[in-house]
C-alpha cells in the first residue's frame, strides 16, 4: 500500500504540488496523468526520496509497519523500483555489467542475480547487445536496461515516470504484459506516470488526474466519467474535460 497525505512542494512562491492525497492498495496499478508541468515528476521525485516535500507524508506499507520515505529512507528505498523520466546509465559498462552493478548495490545474492539478469535479457531481446557497451545502445535499448535494473531486486513497489518512451510497439507490449503480471502474480504495487492515455486505459485499475499541482479527479474509469460528466466517453475526452475545467477555474480565480 502507498499512502500520500497532504503532499505539498513549493519552489519559492510556486506551488508545484498542492495538498495531494492518494491511497494505492497492494497489487494495484495506478495511473498518474496530467498536462506538462502539472506536478507529476515532482510528485514522483518526492515519492522516491530525491526531493523533500515542503509538507505532507509518503508512507509505504500497511498500518503498523509502514515506512515513511523521509524518516525511514534507506529501508523504504530497498522496497522500491524506480524508472525515472531521464534515466542515468554507466555508458562504458555493458548492459550485463550495469545490471550486475545495480543488483549488487541492492545486495541480491550472486546466483539469483545472474538468473534475473539472464531472464530480463531474454525478455527484452537484448541477448545480441548484452555484452556490448551501453554507449552504443539505442534509446529503446537503454530503456529496457533501466526497466530491468529497477526490477532485479523484486521490489514491492514500482514507480515509473513515462515507461514507454523510446520503445517500439513490440517492446511496449512486453512492458504492458510485465506490469500486469507483476501486479497480479507478485502483488507488486505500481505507480505509473504517463502521457499515454491508451496505456492508462488498458492496464490501470485506478487513475488520478493532476492539473496545476492539484488532484482534480481520482477513481476507476466509470468514476472518472461521473466526475467529468462524460458518460460513455474514452479516457482522452475525460482527461481533456477535467484538465480544461481546472485551467478555466484558475483563469477565473
Amino acid at each position: 500500500m502507498i499512502r500520500i497525505k497532504q503532499l505539498t512542494r513549493r519552489f519559492g512562491r510556486t506551488i508545484a504540488v498542492n495538498s495531494l492525497d492518494l491511497t494505492i492498495g497492494k497489487g494495484g496499478i495506478f495511473g498518474f496523468l496530467g498536462p506538462n508541468g502539472a506536478g507529476k515528476t515532482t510528485t514522483i521525485r518526492m515519492m522516491v526520496g530525491l526531493l523533500a516535500p515542503s509538507e505532507g507524508t509518503i508512507l509505504f506499507g500497511e498500518d503498523g509497519r509502514a515506512l515513511d520515505i523521509r524518516v525511514d529512507s534507506l529501508a523504504a528505498r530497498r522496497q522500491l523500483g524506480y524508472v525515472p523520466d531521464a534515466p542515468f546509465l554507466y555508458e562504458k559498462l555493458t548492459g550485463r555489467e550495469h545490471l550486475r552493478f545495480v543488483g549488487e548495490l541492492y545486495k541480491v545474492p550472486r546466483r539469483p542475480l545472474e538468473a534475473e539478469i539472464d531472464a530480463f535479457i531474454d525478455l527484452f531481446n537484448l541477448r545480441s547487445v548484452a555484452d556490448q557497451p551501453i554507449e552504443g545502445y539505442s534509446h529503446g535499448m537503454r530503456q529496457k536496461v533501466v526497466m530491468s535494473a529497477a526490477l532485479l531486486h523484486r521490489p514491492e513497489y514500482l514507480i515509473v515516470d513515462e515507461p514507454m518512451v523510446g520503445l517500439d510497439p513490440r517492446a511496449a507490449r512486453i512492458v504492458k504484459d510485465l506490469f500486469v503480471r507483476l501486479a497480479r502474480e507478485r502483488g507488486t504495487t505500481l505507480f505509473i506516470s504517463t502521457h499515454s492515455l491508451d496505456l492508462a486505459e488498458e492496464i490501470c485499475d485506478r487513475i488520478g488526474i493532476i492539473s496545476s499541482g492539484r488532484l482534480v479527479a481520482v477513481g476507476n474509469k466509470e468514476e472518472l466519467r461521473e466526475t467529468s460528466r462524460k458518460r460513455d466517453s474514452r479516457l482522452e475526452e475525460i482527461f481533456l474535460a477535467l484538465t480544461e475545467e481546472e485551467t478555466s477555474d484558475m483563469e477565473v480565480g
